[in-house]
């Protein structure tokens, strides 16, 4: 075969993933569990566009240090530059100061929907990835921000991860905040520092103490021989920093006394650990102790936080194909950012909120349910008289009006292929109606799931009339009956 000259190579761009049907009801069906929560605690759900003026994103960029300070951006025909949103948060923060005076106060809102950072890809790291967000502006109290952490745990419950395979952490990011003040990296000229350190502790779990001490200090290289500018703290400082790691203890209100005995020297830190201390009555009197967990490991990543920050991550372990254990981590955080909507008003608006990755989430979901059933397709109609085929469109509409999701087949494939077709789609069943049944006024059900026998195996019309495996054959009348009966042997 001579392959044309001028054809246009058909690639996927780096760091982008396609997404098939089933990827696709999964997620619809995994947004809506978490859509049916955020509503149960009283959110609304609201849409932004893709695009922001960059100038809104502010300074508040995930990786600064890459070209095009990590977000995609082009220039408008009337000159003003536009970018790709990175996150949820910066075009609520934009929305909000927009729309302030019509909006209540405390305002709830929910989004769901693509976010795109101009980063290098890897394996698990894409350049467009799905969240959903659920935050409240307008609420000063951390009692918003235990909320938060709450609903957090409900929320996984909700989506399938039983009590037990997960943990909500919350830490306060004031605490870290004025550690760094006591160690001389306190002002805005030491902002960029301060998010190192901040970066370097957010990797933890994945580097470990001697990969973040590194990291704090003059840098790291990893396995590739890749280097990383660390934050060029000196080894006391470091040690401070990394202190802070091991206040931990068996109990929310133990691990906040210890990080108020031993960080708060500023008002700072002293500030960040009383809201912890008030965080931990909250969550023990609602009963989500161990649930919520105060660890002062998490930091979060962005500058932006200003108080409590948290992160839902998944404890459960599996094993790969070698029998090494593999734990996914981290499917979604986010913290308390009251600094972001004062960007655009003249006063100071606090918020909180928090962000789920929806693929990661997704991820997880599917190795806990992967021995679970494959969810069925539609009942497929198919066609046996190609000048007939009006009559077998109006079985699958009447299917359809009955709400049983129902096609007809459409190519032009004898019976092995139709089967073969169905099997593929993962038809529960398929509807046979030629000529014989046509003029009895009567349709034949083939149940594929409870069948004996491989489609692959039937060639012609022949063969099933004699076979007949896990098939019945009743009047059209009862059609829509009978394909319900077969849909509930195997709901």
């Amino acid at each position: 075969m001579t392959r044309r000259a001028d054809l246009t190579p058909a690639r996927l761009p780096r760091g982008f993933a396609d997404r098939g049907a089933a990827e696709l009801k999964a997620v619809r069906e995994m947004a809506d569990a978490i859509r049916r929560t955020y509503e149960l605690w009283g959110f609304e759900g609201l849409e932004t566009p893709a695009f922001e003026y960059t100038d809104a994103l502010g300074k508040f960029l995930p990786d600064q240090d890459r070209p095009n300070a990590g977000v995609f951006s082009l220039k408008d025909d009337d000159e003003q530059w536009l970018s790709l949103r990175y996150d949820l948060t910066a075009p609520l923060a934009r929305f909000v100061a927009e729309n302030f005076q019509r909006l209540p106060k405390p305002y709830r809102s929910y989004r769901f929907g693509p976010v795109f950072r101009n980063e290098k890809p890897g394996p698990g790291r894409f350049r467009q990835f799905l969240q959903f967000d659920a935050d409240i502006v307008g609420a000063p109290s951390v009692t918003a921000d235990a909320e938060m952490c709450m609903m957090m745990a409900d929320t996984l419950e909700a989506v399938g991860v039983k009590r037990g395979d997960y943990v909500v952490k919350v830490n306060n990011r004031k605490i870290l905040d004025g550690v760094m003040e006591a160690i001389g990296l306190g002002g805005d000229e030491n902002a960029g520092r301060r998010l190192t350190v901040l970066r370097a502790i957010d990797k933890l779990d994945r580097l470990g103490q001697d990969g973040v001490r590194a990291l704090l200090g003059a840098g790291r290289k990893d396995e590739s021989g890749d280097f990383t500018k660390g934050a060029g703290l000196d080894e006391a400082a470091a040690n401070r920093v990394l202190a802070i790691l091991d206040a931990k203890a068996g109990s929310n209100a133990e691990t906040a006394q210890r990080l108020a005995d031993e960080f708060a020297s500023t008002p700072l830190g002293s500030e960040g650990a009383e809201e912890l201390r008030a965080i931990a009555g909250y969550l023990a009197g609602s009963g989500y102790e161990g649930r919520v967990s105060i660890d002062p490991s998490v930091v979060r990543g962005l500058e932006y936080y200003t108080g409590p920050v948290f992160e839902a991550e998944l404890t459960f372990k599996i094993a790969d194909e070698d029998g090494r254990p593999i734990q996914f981590g981290s499917v979604g955080g986010g913290g308390r950012y009251d600094g972001l909507v004062g960007r655009f008003m003249a006063e100071n608006v606090p918020a909180t909120g928090f962000s789920i990755g929806m693929s990661r989430l997704l991820a997880a979901l599917s190795v806990l349910n992967k021995d679970g059933a494959k969810a069925p397709g539609p009942v497929v109609v198919l066609v046996l008289d190609r000048d007939r085929i009006g009559d077998s469109m109006a079985l699958a509409a009447r299917l359809r009006a009955a709400g049983i999701a129902a096609e007809c087949y459409l190519g032009g494939s004898g019976m092995k292929a139709q089967m073969k077709y169905a099997d593929r789609r993962n038809a529960p069943c398929v509807v046979i109606q030629g000529s014989d049944e046509r003029e009895k006024g009567e349709v034949t059900l083939k149940d594929l799931v409870a069948g004996a026998k491989a489609a692959a195996d039937i060639t012609e019309r022949a063969e099933w009339t004699e076979s007949r495996p896990a098939q019945v054959t009743v009047a059209e009348a009862q059609l829509v009956e009978e394909a319900r009966a077969i849909l509930a042997r195997h709901a």
